[in-house]
């Protein structure tokens, strides 16, 4: 029941503000958003004390068609979860610093949008894993297309038609395998059945039809060209869900639904991923080097961190899964940080080409202080979340093939190059006549930047809570597999 609320209470949020209007929508989204991760650590404590049965919920939905209404959680649907409320009222308060027109509908839209990404964390059946997926686009289609900048109609149009034609091939192998169940049900166990008596070949056509579904969504080159006009063309709200959550939904249902489901394709087959996962970290870091605009430059680093996540993920060991778990928490904070120091940038220069600005340091060192924290994050320097996941990911990958952990291992070199050169762009050097007179940070500023450097440098220096989460259940998960 209590995975239930979890769903429902964003839900119930999400109409509430959508139909009174509230003039103070954004401080109700951030009490209702905040409550909803009290409830989120709640689960937690519930998880850890072994009282599984309230973390389960099963009602049959369509009894004939063998589909029901079936949510829980283990350690990895855990680790999301607390992603997902955690960074939403951080997402809710750095909107402060913004003033939005029916602000009421955007938070509305951000809580339903919550609500379908925590259904698809918690699913424990195909169809309604499906159907959270497929229902999570519709907020954000409108969250983009409602306060998006320039092209914002032809971005969408894009990034709703990518995901919709990959999601076509998921719910093709979702039928192929329900017709394969002894039962015909869409129950997570009967699948995995399913999914495993079926030949090498059959394996193979279904991992890639999943795999497909999940790599748009990542993305994954060369599915990955909807995601940087995307990220330029939203709201900073709504690019931080993208990047920060809804990104997840792929890199999760790879390891819920794809490893376990069809084991022999993944181990015959899965060198195949790992290699265009690192040709997407290796051209993807080359095309983050080269940018002038910022936001364009996250968008890359984004694409690289991701492929670096699915690399790990189809090594299947303890070290690369915990790595990309891992990587996944780090990567969802760091980029609301990335987006959100932008966001500071573009709103008092009101550009973020980096050539055309430099000397912010000398004008507002808090500012750059805490910008080159979450820059040395994202670049996996010890001591910070990023270097914890990443050393997992090639660790693991090593163990599973030499040659690709030593190409993905550049990410660190490629992604030091073009984040650090970012900031020497736009900190160091001198202050020109656009730069001069940088604003100082509010203070609702400072917290929202202060509360991710926290969590960077606790996660790095103490990862140890976080990795526990998530031990037995991969455990669980490697031993099914093998």
């Amino acid at each position: 029941m209590l995975t239930l609320l979890l769903i429902l209470l964003p839900l119930l949020s999400g109409f509430i503000l959508l139909l009174t209007g509230s003039k103070n929508a954004r401080q109700i989204a951030l009490v209702l958003s905040l409550i909803e991760f009290g409830l989120a650590l709640f689960a937690l404590s519930t998880l850890k004390s072994g009282a599984l049965e309230t973390l389960n919920y099963n009602m049959p939905w369509i009894p004939n068609m063998g589909i029901s209404f079936r949510l829980g959680m283990d350690g990895i649907s855990m680790l999301m979860v607390l992603l997902s409320t955690m960074l939403m009222p951080l997402i809710v308060y750095a909107s402060f610093n913004k003033t939005y027109n029916n602000a009421h509908t955007l938070y509305a839209l951000m809580m339903l949008m919550q609500s379908a990404m925590i259904g698809s964390f918690v699913a424990m059946d195909g169809f309604l894993f499906y159907i959270f997926w497929e229902v999570s686009l519709i907020p954000i289609f409108f969250i983009i297309l409602m306060w998006g900048g320039e092209n914002r109609q032809k971005t969408t149009f894009k990034f709703f038609i990518y995901t919709l034609f990959g999601s076509l091939f998921m719910l093709v192998a979702l039928i192929y395998l329900y017709l394969h169940t002894a039962n015909h049900s869409f129950d997570i166990q009967a699948l995995y059945a399913a999914g495993r008596s079926l030949p090498l070949v059959e394996q193979g056509l279904i991992m890639g039809a999943f795999f497909l579904a999940f790599a748009i969504k990542m993305p994954v080159f060369p599915f990955h060209t909807w995601q940087p006009s995307t990220y330029v063309a939203a709201p900073t709200p709504g690019v931080m869900l993208l990047g920060g959550v809804m990104s997840k939904m792929a890199t999760y249902g790879l390891i819920r639904w794809v490893l376990p489901m069809v084991p022999d394709g993944v181990h015959e087959y899965g060198y195949l991923i790992i290699g265009l996962s690192v040709v997407s970290i290796i051209y993807a870091s080359c095309i983050a080097i080269i940018q002038k605009d910022f936001k364009y430059l996250i968008a890359y680093a984004s694409i690289a961190h991701m492929g670096l996540i699915s690399a790990g993920i189809f090594a299947m060991n303890m070290q690369s899964l915990q790595g990309s778990l891992m990587e996944m928490m780090s990567h969802g904070i760091n980029t609301v940080g990335l987006f959100f120091a932008y966001d500071i940038i573009y709103n008092r220069m009101h550009t973020s080409e980096m050539t055309k600005l430099g000397g912010i340091r000398g004008v507002e060192s808090r500012f750059a202080f805490l910008f080159f924290i979450i820059v040395l994050s994202n670049v996996a320097l010890p001591f910070t979340n990023g270097f914890i996941g990443e050393f997992l990911l090639i660790l693991g990958v090593f163990q599973t093939n030499m040659v690709a952990a030593s190409f993905a291992g550049l990410s660190i070199i490629l992604g030091a190059v073009y984040m650090l050169r970012a900031f020497q762009k736009m900190m160091l050097g001198e202050t020109n006549s656009l730069t001069l007179h940088f604003p100082k940070l509010e203070k609702q500023e400072i917290i929202t930047l202060s509360i991710i450097v926290i969590l960077i440098v606790v996660m790095g220096v103490y990862p140890k809570p976080i990795l526990e989460i998530t031990e037995s259940s991969i455990q669980t998960l490697l031993q099914g597999i093998q």
